[in-house]
């Protein structure tokens, strides 16, 4: 990470927690009182090949013994109505502020790995996470919806296990790998005013199409066929 990235990091983690800061306590208090305790999510997650770090979420999840694995249809279940809501609006990362403050992540960059899959693509990951992981990305906005579809079907944690390996860490790598030769200050701003419009205004921006101007058309010509690709299957 540069330092001015991480420079304007902390600057804009900082103003979000005063001014998103009441809104978080609004939060907090209506998942005490709709789903109780615990009201935060924490779990491990990789920077580095070897470089883990506690993540924060607010929970959207039952609680159970233990958890593995990325979430697929095997959990759909787990998730409450509240959790649902959040997970929508992408409320529930907001205890990430502390996370990007701590200088484990960035706004922008591949979303941080379990351990489990760094250390079954060892080689993969050391590429992807010499970026810094972020809360968005150029992944998270061209890949999550398919990816989605393609999870919500898994009906068991093998399938689920089986469908990300071979599917989504390949298709997720390439894109962070895109993003990792063109990342600029001025393209990380692009794609969090994306992931914004995508939240608030509903609109899907189709990278390397036609139409709207999109931060997308900053790739090369091969770069973007490939997110076209990923998005249209």
């Amino acid at each position: 990470m540069t330092w001015r990235k991480r420079i304007l990091d902390l600057f804009f983690a900082s103003l979000l927690v005063v001014v998103l800061g009441p809104v978080l306590l609004g939060l907090l208090a209506w998942l005490l009182i709709r789903e109780g305790r615990p009201l935060f999510y924490v779990a491990e997650r990789m920077k580095g090949v070897d470089e883990p770090f506690r993540l924060w979420k607010l929970r959207t999840m039952t609680v159970v013994g233990q958890d593995a694995g990325v979430s697929g249809g095997d959990k759909a279940a787990r998730i409450t109505p509240t959790g649902a809501w959040l997970r929508s609006k992408r409320l529930d990362e907001f205890p990430q502020l502390w996370n990007i403050l701590k200088g484990d992540l960035s706004f922008v960059g591949p979303r941080p790995p379990l351990r489990e899959y760094v250390e079954r693509f060892p080689d993969l990951y050391a590429r992807v996470l010499q970026s810094r992981p972020g809360v968005t990305g150029l992944a998270s906005i061209a890949y999550h919806r398919h990816e989605a579809a393609l999870l919500e079907r898994c009906e068991t944690p093998e399938e689920t296990d089986a469908i990300y390996c071979r599917i989504c860490v390949p298709a997720k790598a390439r894109l962070d790998l895109i993003y990792q030769r063109h990342q600029s200050l001025c393209y990380d701003f692009a794609l969090v005013f994306e992931t914004v419009g995508n939240l608030f205004l509903r609109t899907t921006i189709r990278p390397g199409g036609d139409g709207a101007w999109s931060p997308h058309r900053q790739q090369t010509a091969s770069d973007a066929r490939f997110v076209s690709r990923n998005k249209e299957k």
